[in-house]
């Protein structure tokens, strides 16, 4: 048998493994979804810790990990010396299913030796598992919220230049708090500006039309003068932005955000049909929408 012949019968012994097919919501059936999306496109520092299943990750690893934004010199994940694995959701996701460019990281933490990071994971495929797969779903997810990236690492635990990359970030980071009393809402200064980014967890197309009838009663305020700027989507998920007052304060707006999150919920458990105005809203609306990924 000549050496094509055998080359041709080898290969096609392989399965062929599919890549990630794409995924719009790759959060969903998560437990605080809503905080998953803000935690992987709009806040800049946070943690929250998960719990593992022990039928899911490799023998002898731990069961239990840290979600974490970001990592110093943008990497994947980190098995720190103590023992503790961190994962950095804006680590970039290159499969179309941020849920399993995520896991991919996670399993290759969880494996790793203490004290060694993971800088980046090969992509993930369609046999790659899902967070789904390997989180304990019924427990939910506490997201805290941080002024700068000091939650990295142990004291002495980076060299100089992951160092100099941790002052780097601590300088840029954006200053973002939770406002109080309607999930996943977030209060954001940036430069000379803040704004309210709210991440709604309906179907969007539902969250669209909801908002396209708060705007056309004009009722999309957060209090006199703070209106409605537009949405961006993210995660397959809708996120309205308003601009606020630039010297106000988180606590400042959640009254009028817990009034403005009754508003939506009475307009998105409407099944009348959209009226002219508030179907040229709604045309508005999706004329100004871009897309995070």
């Amino acid at each position: 048998m000549g050496k094509a012949s055998r080359r041709k019968k080898s290969e096609g012994g392989r399965r062929k493994v599919a890549p990630a097919p794409y995924v719009a919501r790759p959060f969903e059936g998560l437990p605080g979804e809503t905080d998953w999306v803000a935690a992987h496109e709009i806040i800049p520092a946070a943690t929250a810790p998960l719990a593992l299943r022990s039928d899911a990750v490799p023998e002898g690893a731990p069961t239990t990990a840290t979600l974490a934004t970001v990592l110093p010199m943008a990497w994947a994940a980190l098995h720190r010396g103590d023992g503790t694995v961190l994962v950095a959701t804006q680590s970039g996701s290159s499969s179309g299913d941020a849920s399993r460019d995520l896991a991919a990281a996670l399993l290759a933490a969880l494996a790793a030796e203490p004290g060694t990071p993971v800088p980046s994971v090969p992509m993930a495929t369609e046999d790659t598992p899902r967070l789904q797969d390997i989180l304990d779903t019924a427990a939910p997810l506490d997201l805290t919220v941080h002024e700068g990236f000091d939650f990295w690492v142990e004291e002495g635990e980076l060299d100089g230049e992951a160092r100099a990359s941790l002052d780097r970030a601590n300088e840029s980071v954006v200053p973002t708090v939770a406002v109080e009393g309607v999930d996943s809402a977030y209060w954001a200064r940036m430069g000379e500006r803040t704004y309210i980014r709210w991440v709604l967890g309906d179907d969007e197309d539902a969250a669209t039309r909801a908002l396209a009838r708060l705007a056309a009663a004009g009722e999309t305020e957060l209090g006199e003068g703070n209106k409605l700027l537009g949405a961006f989507r993210a995660g397959g998920l809708l996120v309205p932005v308003w601009e606020v007052p630039a010297d106000s304060e988180p606590g400042d707006h959640a009254a009028a955000l817990t009034a403005m999150a009754q508003r939506y919920a009475a307009a998105l458990a409407s099944d009348e049909p959209l009226t002219a105005e508030e179907r040229r809203q709604r045309s508005g609306l999706l004329s100004r929408q871009v897309t995070l990924r």
